[in-house]
């Protein structure tokens, strides 16, 4: 029988095919098309870069002042070093600057664009047109092949009813987080093709929901105030906490959503900034005759102090009749408030996505699998998640650069793999 040889064409080859056009896919592939190395992005939805626009409010906080491994998640905390050590917040911050857009610190070193996401998205863009990125949307991928070629490990992949080739593949599909934006399983799923371990993937950075005995604070909705909040395992987080009408949000609810199990409760003190008692024993010294309320009003939301009289959480009496069992009760009450989640928003509401792609499949160094030579995994599809506040943009950067130098410098210290 005769052996039936494809042949690949330039048209349906490239050197790099990356399959995700989100953060870490247009920063890759800019940064190998950079070097000189021909560059095929593929996504599956209509528009690159929709979850940038999405991000930070519209605003996109595309990094932060201050990036260490501290910030985030993996089943190995070292991972993440080797990467940031090569591309910095420093170094996006100067291509930011290259471009002209104008940002702003927000809080805590986080950086916003001034005018909006599009700004990062359009840079993005000009970067991959400046260097002759190939960007190819509605793309739906239905195989993938490791081809094991004597010339070289290729790619084969079938799309959209035809075939295209790589030597390299790289994959930045980001989690399940935001489906309504085309999110899918995809990066997992040709992880445990290739035989890889995927660590069970779950909603990270995102606000609880009430169970059935706390639904009644959904009054509160739209109320906002400064919080510390603690988890089981003890990490702690002070920032605003915002009552919703299905559950807990804001900054200090959705760090520590990242720490959170199932079932567990969350510590939250609701005056991290002072001391009730302290502050009541003071009042009562100066006007005895005010009201508890209207006292702890001085300090919280009006409608807050409303509801906890309306609970009887608190009594409507004066500050020279509390006694100081009652005092004490009540600095347990608003120091130490013991919440018990029913659950989480889920995906839809969640930022990002924890889990992944193990890290002990992967080299840290080049994002490379260790099972399959050319296969590799960038960004939020990897089992590593940021704390709020641009650290996940910056491992996005910072996986693609480690990913493209990489690729990149293999070529070049090897030529003749063409």
């Amino acid at each position: 029988m005769e052996t039936k040889i494809t042949t690949m064409s330039e048209a349906n080859f490239s050197d790099v095919i990356i399959i995700g056009a989100g953060a870490a896919g247009l920063f890759c592939a800019a940064q190998l098309a950079k070097r000189g190395i021909r560059v095929s992005l593929l996504d599956n939805g209509k528009k690159a870069g929709r979850k940038i626009l999405m991000s930070g409010g519209g605003f996109c906080n595309f990094t932060n002042l201050e990036v260490g491994p501290q910030h985030y998640l993996s089943r190995n905390p070292h991972f993440v070093k080797s990467a940031l050590a090569r591309f910095n917040q420093w170094d996006f911050i100067a291509l930011v600057a290259e471009y002209g857009i104008p940002y702003y610190e927000k809080e805590a070193g986080q950086l916003f664009c001034q005018r909006g996401a599009q700004d990062i998205v359009d840079m993005l863009l000009a970067e991959c047109k400046k260097y002759g990125v190939e960007i190819a949307l509605r793309q739906h991928i239905s195989a993938v092949e490791s081809m094991h070629e004597a010339d070289g490990n290729r790619f084969k992949l079938e799309l959209n009813g035809s075939v295209r080739y790589c030597r390299d593949l790289v994959i930045a599909t980001g989690g399940l987080s935001m489906p309504g934006l085309g999110a899918t399983a995809f990066g997992y799923q040709i992880a445990q093709q290739f035989g890889m371990e995927v660590i069970a993937p779950r909603a990270a950075l995102v606000p609880f929901t009430y169970c059935e005995a706390d639904k009644g604070l959904s009054l509160l909705s739209g109320i906002s105030l400064p919080v510390q909040v603690t988890a089981s395992c003890g990490q702690s987080f002070t920032n605003a906490l915002l009552f919703t009408h299905r559950g807990l949000s804001g900054p200090a609810i959705l760090q520590i959503s990242n720490y959170w199990q199932p079932n567990e409760s969350l510590a939250i003190d609701l005056l991290p900034q002072q001391n009730i008692s302290e502050y009541l024993q003071h009042l009562r010294r100066e006007a005895p005759k005010l009201h508890l309320k209207n006292a702890l009003s001085r300090l919280f939301p009006k409608k807050l102090t409303e509801l906890w009289l309306e609970r009887q959480w608190i009594e409507d009496i004066s500050l020279a009749e509390l006694s100081n069992f009652q005092l004490h009760r009540l600095e347990e009450f608003i120091h130490h408030w013991c919440f018990k989640p029913n659950g989480t928003e889920g995906y839809r509401s969640a930022e990002v996505t924890q889990g992944g792609v193990d890290t002990r499949e992967l080299s840290s160094k080049t994002m490379e699998s260790r099972k399959v030579a050319g296969l590799h995994f960038i960004g939020e599809v990897v089992d590593v998640a940021g704390w709020l506040g641009g650290y996940n943009f910056q491992w996005a950067w910072s996986s693609a650069y480690a990913c493209a130098d990489a690729i990149a410098t293999a070529r070049e210290q090897n030529p003749t793999r063409e």
